[in-house]
């Protein structure tokens, strides 16, 4: 058969239509001509959880969530909170009019002037019946001149044998036997039915007729100048306001309102499905006079902590703080001696006992940072060593005065400020410490909290350095005085002797009793914007928006940034534009604890994911300063690149790729800490988070003093970067939804892998990796079979992306024409680009061998004692929680000290790179 051929345009589409401003926002369900089939709190059974939304499961409660303080509805326009009272549940534009106005016609008027830019629109009809009119006349021109060509081309075409044989050939062709002429109607008749087939599929071939789920033919190059040049700082702003005019800590009642207004966002963008989907996990709550930290011994001494920071409003502004408590921490009545642990690493706490000085039985005091950023990990450190309680304090050296001006006159942490924040082990176990491993679904088993590897097993709380300070001076003279000799255990607590305390220091007394809930409700919003080529193959863009109090930077800024995304991306849906991959916004639940909300979707959606998910793009901590700031899969370098070549540094006249270029700045490696560690390490799925910071520290982070005014006055007074986080993310999502191949480097990811083996060499040298005829009767440490695996990846990529080069070649030598077969090729490139990342998890395969089912049951997948994370190349540090480990099954075995394990593990993930760079040239 011919190879037919396939036009890089988009037929035409009817718009669906706007649903009202009761529709948006609502809790009824939305009428049949509204946006989604399906509104979320309407779901029926067979949609909300299809495909990568999910499975069948539990909906979106219509009778209120659950919380610490039992059931209840979501708040009315009648709730007892001021700060809710006169908040509108719409998408905050002070440029929109209210539904109805005669704004409409302007908006209409807007439209059809950007439908002018993109050359899809005549600027003289400005009449509706006479637009109307003409594009019916310029369809009828279009197919004419569309029918034209093929019937020039056909004309044109004479019979093979004729052109190569001349009249004599075709003279001397057989004739048909008079017997068989009887039946020629028949022949004909099948003859004619196949030629009209083969004309109506050349009609939807050549863009004539117009092709379900198509968008309106556009250029690729207005599309991102639109992209870019539609990004409104002020609306940015007007989201923020909102999202921080109330603490919405996760599972609470102010989370569950931001996830239905943010639903209603997504509803009135016109995404082409909505959903909210629910789980129930563990959390935690303090309880109000629950918690205690106080010197009970000597009673010369007596001292209690004060826990909570000042009121940092002004009473006409009243908002609610949360209290200060540590999300997943264990309850607890302990009293022990204090001792100072400085930043509460493993080697810092080692010091301590090198010292002979005795943590049984103690309470540590540490301060956040420094050289061991996991809380968690801090905590876990002090139980490993025996201490019964931890206290973790922000130190005026790390985030303080000592760095700048605090509050109100400068960005850093005034003395009361404190840091909230999770104590769960996430290198360790991500998501819902009870369900590790699979989602929380309705009736899901769940685990025991006692001796689970998710949960440290002594109580903490976070404390100010207002609240440290008596605690620091009553250590004065008990224990060892630590010099400044640069050890850096020295902090900047003002009018301090720093003591490291001992088994005769004051005892202390921890209480920290408080709420636990074992199946709490959260909330996951999803919205989709179908792709019209690949629709199964998904770009995933996400958000978490539970904070610990108001969340001004951490995630506020972030999801500010994805409502504008998501503004931008319905503009171009109105103007009849679709991707050709599936786009799927989305705002996670409860990611403060332990990354529950995206990690419980990826675990009830795993085996669609490592299917069809092409990439997970995600921002957390948005803006909080103006350097750029990167980690990824080394697929995504190339994609991000392009980008930040297009985006203009706000204070600076150059392109944000050459401010990076010209600060050496490198893409970090994936580890922990935010909702693409689920991604990339159990799903694989190539994932980039990534967002503007500012130095260490800078920011009240994870405190009620991250605030909208701490957002205006110094984060980022007059919102250009987080306009330029916008641009930088819509862009990307073109980069990665609508380019026909997609610009992964897989080149690239060799080169990575080859310096990931060389550091992985340097870093078993450096733990004492044994030689050859050692005495301990270890293997000998040999990375020689990644080495040669890396090798073999390195040949295969480049062998592999010379692929682009000759498809680029043949279509747009043809003027942008693709044939069937090509296209047919390309899509299998693109599956082995996405296949990529999936082929390098540890997981059970087909060609394993003659193994049975139960004996691959028995097997042993994943790192080895923490089995959730597949990847062999990215995952948390086992110590590190944020830092990303490569190969870390093998740096897991070496930290143990177990080389015959490291070796086990090299050969590993060398097999499996082995394979997966066979698959790719395949």
């Amino acid at each position: 058969m011919a190879d037919e051929k396939y036009e890089y345009k988009y037929a035409e589409e009817e718009t669906l239509p706007i649903p009202s401003y009761e529709e948006a926002t609502s809790s009824r369900p939305v009428s049949s001509q509204s946006i989604s089939r399906h509104c979320p709190t309407e779901v029926s059974d067979d949609a909300e959880r299809q495909n990568l939304l999910g499975q069948p499961n539990n909906t979106t409660r219509s009778a209120g969530i659950r919380t610490r303080h039992g059931y209840y509805q979501p708040p009315s326009n009648q709730s007892g909170r001021s700060s809710l009272e006169d908040e509108p549940l719409e998408s905050p534009d002070p440029r929109r009019p209210a539904h109805g106005e005669a704004g409409d016609e302007d908006e209409e008027e807007g439209l059809r002037r950007d439908m002018e830019d993109m050359e899809m629109l005549d600027p003289e009809a400005d009449d509706p019946r006479r637009r109307r009119r003409e594009r019916r006349q310029e369809m009828r021109r279009r197919i004419g001149k569309r029918w034209a060509m093929i019937r020039s081309r056909f004309s044109n075409w004479k019979l093979p044998f004729r052109i190569s044989y001349g009249e004599h050939m075709y003279s001397r062709m057989p004739t048909i036997p008079e017997q068989y002429r009887p039946g020629l109607p028949v022949v004909a008749r099948l003859f004619g039915l196949f030629v009209v087939a083969s004309l109506v599929y050349s009609l939807f071939v050549f863009a004539i007729l117009p092709r379900s789920n198509h968008g309106t033919q556009y250029n690729p190059e207005s599309v991102r100048q639109f992209v870019q040049g539609n990004v409104d700082e002020n609306r940015i702003r007007e989201n923020l306001r909102y999202i921080t005019s109330y603490d919405h800590v996760a599972g609470t009642e102010g989370s569950y309102t931001l996830g239905k207004w943010i639903e209603n966002t997504f509803n009135a963008a016109e995404m082409d499905r909505v959903a909210t989907l629910s789980y129930e996990v563990y959390l935690n709550y303090p309880k109000k006079d629950g918690r205690r930290v106080a010197i009970v011994d000597p009673p010369s001494k007596a001292w209690e902590a004060k826990l909570e920071e000042e009121p940092v409003y002004h009473s006409h502004d009243p908002r609610q703080q949360t209290l200060a408590f540590h999300g997943h921490s264990r309850a607890g009545n302990v009293t022990g001696p204090l001792l100072y642990g400085n930043y509460g690493s493993h080697a810092d706490l080692k010091a301590l006992g090198d010292s002979h000085i005795n943590m049984s039985g103690s309470i540590i005091l540490m301060r956040y940072g420094g050289t061991q950023p996991d809380r968690a990990l801090k905590v876990k450190a002090a139980e490993s060593f025996g201490a019964v309680g931890a206290l973790l304090y922000s130190d005026p050296a790390d985030t303080g005065f000592k760095r700048g001006d605090t509050w109100p006159d400068g960005r850093w942490l005034p003395w009361d400020g404190l840091q909230r924040g999770a104590v769960s082990l996430m290198s360790w176990v991500i998501g819902d410490v009870l369900t590790p491993g699979w989602a929380s679904t309705a009736g899901a088993k769940r685990v025991s909290k006692d001796d689970n590897p998710g949960l440290v097993n002594i109580p903490s709380l976070p404390l100010s350095w207002r609240d440290a300070q008596p605690l620091l001076q009553s250590l004065q003279g008990h224990g060892q005085k630590l010099p400044d000799d640069g050890r850096n255990w020295i902090g900047g607590v003002p009018d301090v002797e720093w003591w490291s305390g001992d088994e005769s220091s004051p005892q202390v007394n921890l209480v920290n009793h408080q709420d636990e809930v074992d199946k709490q409700p959260i909330y996951n919003v999803h919205g989709l914007i179908e792709g019209m080529e690949v629709p199964q193959a998904k770009i995933f863009v996400g958000n978490h928006r539970d904070s610990w109090c108001f969340g001004a930077g951490d995630p506020g800024s972030g999801t500010a940034v994805l409502l504008e995304v998501v503004n931008v991306f319905s503009q171009l849906r109105r103007l009849g534009w679709r991707p050709l991959r599936t786009i799927e916004f989305v705002s996670w639940d409860a990611e403060e604890y332990n990354l529950i909300g995206s990690t419980e979707y990826v675990e009830e959606n795993v085996e669609a994911l490592r299917r069809d998910g092409v990439a997970y793009l995600n921002v957390d901590v948005g803006v909080t300063g103006d350097t750029f700031r990167a980690a990824a899969s080394p697929l995504l370098a190339r994609p991000l690149m392009h980008v930040l070549d297009r985006v203009t540094d706000p204070s600076r006249n150059v392109t944000l790729r050459q401010r990076w270029d010209e600060s050496d700045a490198k893409i970090a490696g994936l580890g922990g800490g935010s909702d693409f560690t689920a991604f990339q390490d159990i799903a694989g799925v190539a994932s980039i988070d990534f967002g503007f910071e500012g130095d260490e520290g800078s920011f009240p982070y994870h405190s009620c003093y991250e605030t909208f005014e701490w957002m205006t006055r110094f984060g980022d007074p007059d919102f250009t970067y987080h306009k330029a986080l916008a641009q930088v993310w819509a862009l990307l999502i073109l980069e990665l939804a609508d380019r026909p191949i997609l610009p992964f480097d897989v080149v690239n990811y060799a080169s990575a892998v080859g310096r990931y083996v060389i550091g992985l060499d340097d870093y078993a040298l450096s733990g004492g990796a044994p030689g050859e005829g050692n005495n301990e009767g270890w293997p000998t440490w040999d990375p020689e079979p990644l080495e040669k695996a890396s090798t073999l990846f390195s040949e295969k990529a480049k062998e592999f992306q010379k692929w682009e080069d000759g498809w680029s070649a043949s279509v747009f030598g043809r003027g942008g024409v693709e044939g069937n077969a090509v296209a047919m090729q390309r899509w299998g490139h693109n599956g082995r680009m996405v296949g990529l990342e999936k082929d390098l998890l540890d997981l059970p395969q087909e060609e394993d061998g003659k193994e049975t089912k139960e004996t691959k049951e028995k097997m042993q997948y994943g790192i080895p004692g923490r089995e959730q994370f597949k990847h062999i190349l990215f995952a948390p540090e086992l110590w590190g929680g944020y830092e990303a480990a490569y190969f870390p099954a093998v740096r897991d075995a070496i930290d143990a000290g177990n080389w015959t394990l490291a070796m086990a593990q090299v050969q590993k993930a060398a097999n499996i790179l082995t394979r997966a760079s066979n698959r790719l040239g395949s």
